[in-house]
């Protein structure tokens, strides 16, 4: 039972490093700026579903997906250890990698695509980090691990969806001050959590 909610509480903690719900609000803030309480709740909901959609997808096929392109999961673990080391070292340094902040082409997709898909759910709640690191966890022990790393990531979806509509308040409340420290907290734990994955992957190629 411990084991369990050891590898729980480590998949939600994982998760909610790389997607970082915190960083990510004033990013929310700024997509949704000058649009209503009722578009903003819209647009989170649709969000969180779309990343929750995308995750669980990889979490159940993303071996097959990897079988098709002919990639080993040790290759997927070294390239995916080395993404999310470098999101977390940016946090750490204070600076905001491309995931948590958008440029200005992603942002002109929105003609095309709704912001609530691009660039918000993919790549910002869903991208190669999160999706890398859902993968991990699944990989150590089917098909339980698969249900433990979804439902810690719903879990997430929620509270992430709870800090984008109260986003305004929340960022009253801690400040940009509070929001960095918690950002650069992150970040640490994200790096790690890269060269976790990357010594995986190395393991899997040389054990």
């Amino acid at each position: 039972m411990s084991d369990y909610v050891s590898q729980s509480l480590s998949a939600f903690m994982g998760l909610f490093a790389v997607m970082n719900p915190v960083a990510n609000t004033p990013v929310f803030l700024g997509l949704t700026e000058g649009d209503s309480d009722q578009v903003r709740k819209r647009v989170a909901r649709r969000a969180v579903l779309v990343a929750f959609l995308v995750v669980t997808v990889f979490c159940l096929f993303g071996a097959y997906i990897l079988k098709l392109f002919g990639i080993t999961f040790p290759a997927f673990q070294i390239a995916g250890g080395i993404v999310v080391f470098g999101i977390g070292l940016k946090m750490l340094q204070g600076e905001q990698s491309r995931v948590h902040n958008p440029s200005k082409t992603d942002l002109d997709l929105e003609a095309e695509l709704e912001v609530a898909i691009s660039p918000l759910a993919v790549p910002i709640l869903a991208g190669p980090g999160t999706i890398t690191t859902a993968m991990t966890f699944v990989s150590r022990d089917r098909p339980l691990s698969i249900l433990i790393t979804v439902s810690a990531f719903l879990v997430l979806c929620a509270i992430t969806y709870v800090f984008f509509v109260a986003g305004q308040r929340f960022i009253r409340y801690v400040g940009q001050g509070g929001v960095k420290v918690v950002t650069r907290f992150m970040g640490l734990i994200l790096a790690v959590i890269g060269t976790q994955i990357l010594i995986e992957g190395i393991k899997g190629v040389w054990p």
